[in-house]
């Protein structure tokens, strides 16, 4: 991680552990706000002003965090207006790195880029960060906050679906809460528990989080909030496309896998099928980035399988039948 502005140490995927030795997410550094007029946004400084090419959003496609601030990008029609620089899905010994220098920053690793904002700051170069080109600054690495700003920040100048509309906010931002908690960062406490107790604790939350979603939508749907696909069907995507591929195996969490939960499996698929959303998913980035992480496969080996249905074809790559 950054200290001081310095890489100190070869990466880690767990910086911090609670007491019973649970995984402890860091806290987003960066909080500033995209807004169509300027102003200071709910969090950070004022002067952030919505325009076209301004803007670049750096990502990884194995991170969940990183790819549902994709997904806003593309359905919010943004994707003339703010650029974009995925990062090779490995993990290496600085953390997260570019092919070839980055063209905006000349930087090699995405912590150059947190370092040429702030040359002392201190904490884990994470994805997403949304990057202003005039001022040379990070925006934000909080990839909720990013994910509003493109959906309202840009005023007129972006399009498509309200994710977060006034009249269902209560009702997402309770939902966000339970399946941040239990599923979307239940399962890196899972897969990065030092505790058995924490592990099995981890454990339980997320099949209990997918067991209430599974009934949730065999009862209504079509989305989470009914006929309005909204910010909180993105985040439950982003960790429902990963599961049988990496969470099941890699993390423990190997109760049942989504193909064993006829609704959400369902759900799944209509997902996939708004259009835009397949082309952000990279499941050949998802199992290189999370298998190249040592403290959980130190070989480096990754899986053939799973098989999943118009996402990676097995059959089809190793030319079986």
């Amino acid at each position: 991680m950054l200290v001081d502005g310095k890489w100190t140490g070869e990466w880690q995927p767990v910086q911090a552990t609670d007491a019973k030795g649970g995984f402890v997410r860091q806290v987003s550094v960066f909080r500033n706000w995209i807004t169509p007029d300027g102003g200071a946004g709910p969090t950070g400084r004022a002067g952030f002003r919505a325009e076209a090419g301004r803007y670049h959003l750096y990502v990884a496609l194995i991170c969940p965090w990183a790819s549902r601030t994709l997904i806003a990008r593309k359905l919010k029609g943004l994707e003339e207006l703010v650029s974009l620089s995925v990062v090779e899905p490995e993990l290496g010994e600085e953390g997260w790195r570019f092919a070839s220098p980055d063209p905006l920053t000349g930087a090699n690793w995405l912590h150059q880029i947190y370092t040429g904002d702030d040359p002392h700051v201190s904490g884990r170069a994470t994805v997403p960060v949304l990057w202003d080109r005039d001022r040379e600054k990070i925006v934000s690495n909080e990839s909720a906050d990013i994910l509003r700003m493109f959906n309202t920040g840009f005023g007129a100048l972006a399009s498509g679906p309200d994710l977060y509309p006034e009249a269902l906010r209560p009702e997402i931002d309770a939902l966000n809460e339970r399946i941040y908690a239990r599923l979307n960062n239940g399962v890196y406490r899972a897969g990065f528990a030092t505790t058995q107790e924490a592990y099995e604790e981890a454990f339980m939350g997320v099949f209990a989080q997918l067991d209430e979603l599974e009934e949730r939508l065999a009862e209504g749907g079509p989305w989470l909030m009914g006929e309005s696909f909204t910010e909180v069907d993105i985040r439950l995507f982003v960790t429902l496309v990963r599961f049988d591929a990496a969470y099941y195996g890699l993390f423990k969490t190997n109760l049942r896998r989504i193909a064993d939960y006829p609704a959400l499996s369902g759900y799944l698929a209509r997902v996939l099928a708004v259009p835009g959303i397949r082309e952000t998913v990279s499941i050949g980035h998802i199992k290189r980035g999370y298998y190249s992480i040592r403290r959980l496969n130190p070989l480096g080996l990754v899986p053939v399988g799973p098989d999943l249905p118009g996402l990676d074809p097995v059959a089809a790559r190793l030319k079986m039948r």
